[in-house]
């Protein structure tokens, strides 16, 4: 999983480089709703079945970014309210999803008030949190027996040509590899977590692969002229793969999920 653990072993320069990283979308909001991949319908399932199929169902998308979760939840039936903190990332959202009530807010404030939604989800946005304050946040806002669940789509690196692409596309500003044996989080107000995994791809060419690559946050910060070199690097590397040299291609993902219930016994 990317980066669940919390940030205490981290050092100053890793602990700022992560602050500049989640701050970084905004300025590539139209380029990250154009390109990067949305969430598997099976995992989505999975991550409310616990609220048994109940009509009514509403869910808080937090760090809804530009409604890559959103979009996967209306296609569920659920009613959804998302929380971004960065204006260009709610700029997006409320474009292509006008419907969704969008607020400003963060997974340490969340502006709803107790007992609002049945379920709170993040894609690709947990990693992000400062956990000691999130979970409390995120128990005060759901209903009893609510669900708090958290995504993750990541490269299929047992492919090996992923695995290839994943080396040539680090820059000076990635982090290090995480390990596939990274603990679940916890938290006293929460159930122990549940994790499971989901086959996941994106139809991509070598110039929207590399421009999918180019909305992450290590490749935003970088300065202007190690960026063009990393994403000329990908390109050329994707025009000599012969599984993705010509036209269009499946991109292996494996989409993570974890999952856990507020504990009804507990105050908010």
């Amino acid at each position: 999983m990317v980066g669940i653990g919390n940030s205490g072993d981290r050092t100053a320069d890793e602990v700022q480089r992560r602050r500049r990283r989640a701050r970084s979308f905004g300025a590539r909001a139209a380029d990250y709703a154009a390109h990067r991949p949305d969430y598997p319908e099976a995992g989505i399932r999975w991550a409310l079945e616990a609220l048994g199929g109940k009509e009514g169902v509403v869910v808080l998308d937090l760090g809804a970014g530009t409604g890559k979760l959103t979009a996967g939840l209306l296609a569920a039936g659920v009613e959804v309210i998302a929380v971004e903190p960065d204006a260009g990332m709610r700029t997006e959202l409320v474009r292509l999803y006008p419907g969704v009530t969008a607020l400003s807010g963060a997974a340490e404030a969340i502006p709803l008030a107790d007992g609002t939604v049945d379920a709170v989800l993040a894609g690709q946005a947990f990693h992000w949190f400062d956990q000691a304050r999130a979970f409390p946040e995120i128990a005060r806002v759901l209903r009893a027996n609510g669900v708090f669940a958290a995504f993750w789509n990541n490269d299929d690196d047992k492919v090996e040509w992923v695995a290839g692409l994943r080396e040539v596309s680090r820059s000076s500003a990635s982090f290090p590899p995480s390990s596939s044996d990274d603990p679940l989080p916890a938290h006293p107000l929460f159930a122990p977590f549940e994790y499971a995994e989901f086959a996941h791809s994106q139809r991509r060419t070598a110039a929207s692969l590399t421009a999918s690559i180019g909305t992450n946050s290590h490749t935003v910060i970088i300065s202007a002229q190690e960026r063009a070199e990393v994403l000329g690097r990908i390109l050329d590397y994707l025009h000599a793969t012969p599984e993705t040299a010509e036209g269009e291609f499946d991109f292996p993902l494996r989409t993570e999920v974890i999952r856990t219930v507020r504990r009804p016994d507990t105050p908010r």
